[in-house]
Order: C-alpha cells, then structure tokens, then sequence
C-alpha cells in the first residue's frame, strides 16, 4: 500500500522511440515513392490507350453501321470531333456519347500525326475518314506531355482497324 502511493507511472513515447519509428518511416517512403509512376505518366498512357479504343470503336462502328464517319483532330490543342456522314454527303455531329468524349486529358497534346497519304502534319486540323469499308489510310498519332518530353505512339492499321499503343515516339511501326 504503502509503494503504491509514491509509484508515478509516465505513459508515451520516449525521445529515442519517436525517432526511431520516423526513420523507418522515411526508409519507407524513400524505397516506395519513386516505384510509383508519375501523374504525367499515368496521363499520357491513359490519354494514348484512350485514343486507341476512340479509334478502334469508330473504325468498328462503321462497318457494323455501314456508315461512314469523320474524325477532325485540332493538333493546337488536342480537341477531337467525330461526326456522322450522310448518304447525302452532308455532315452530323455523331449521337454516340462515347465518340464526343475528349480522349486526351490535360497537359497532353499531339506532337504530329502521320498519314500513309499526306505524311507528317504537326499543325491544323487532321480529319481520318472511316467508311463501312474501314480506314483505308495508315496512321500514326504522337502524343506527349506538355512537360516532361513523354511520348506515346498510337498506330492505326488500314484494312484491318487494329490499333497499337507504343511506348515512346515510334515511326512506320507495323
């Protein structure tokens, strides 16, 4: 009874503990946080991959529709817009909500684009025709972040409509 009364208990962490317990923390993260991919990565490839099914549905669905579709790209800031054509020739904007959705995110934007016909362009607009006969012009779309020079390559193949997604700026893939 008697020890009971001057025994004083002091709970918490000591100096040494709480140290201790931040350097492992800190090894931790300095192992962990450069494995994690960067935003601007993770952008690029989602943007790239985004394209990629962008393209491959409207190939796909002028065929399957026997219609034919135009795809206007505005190099200057990364903008697409699909629109049906009209057996009178005349243009609509296409009713698919997932052909009006941007594929690009932001910060990303087109390098240039390739075409087996009219080559290299890195400003203006590109407009791809897609007929019920499918895309009959080979394609390259270079993608890269505004910062960091990442770049992703998107190919499209005439005929068949298969579409590739390549890491880094790829030319005449095939």
């Amino acid at each position: 009874m008697l020890g009971e009364k001057f025994e004083k208990r002091i709970e918490g962490f000591t100096l040494v503990e709480l140290a201790v317990v931040v350097a492992i923390l800190s090894l931790a993260a300095l192992l962990v946080v450069p494995r994690l991919p960067s935003t601007t990565e993770g952008d690029i490839r989602d943007s790239a991959r985004s394209l990629a099914s962008t393209v491959r549905y409207l190939s796909d669905l002028a065929i399957a529709t026997k219609t034919g579709y135009r795809l206007r790209l505005n190099l200057a800031d990364g903008n697409t817009e699909v629109m049906r054509i009209l057996a009178s020739g005349e243009e609509t904007a296409a009713q698919d909500s997932f052909l009006n959705r941007q594929p690009l995110r932001e910060g990303i934007v087109f390098e240039d684009i390739t075409t087996s016909r009219a080559g290299r362009q890195t400003g203006g607009t590109v407009i791809l025709d897609f007929s019920p006969l499918g895309v009959d012009d080979f394609v390259l779309f270079h993608l890269k972040a505004e910062t960091g020079g990442r770049y992703y390559t998107v190919a499209l193949y005439p005929g068949s409509g298969r579409v590739e997604v390549f890491e880094g700026y790829q030319e005449g893939v095939s």
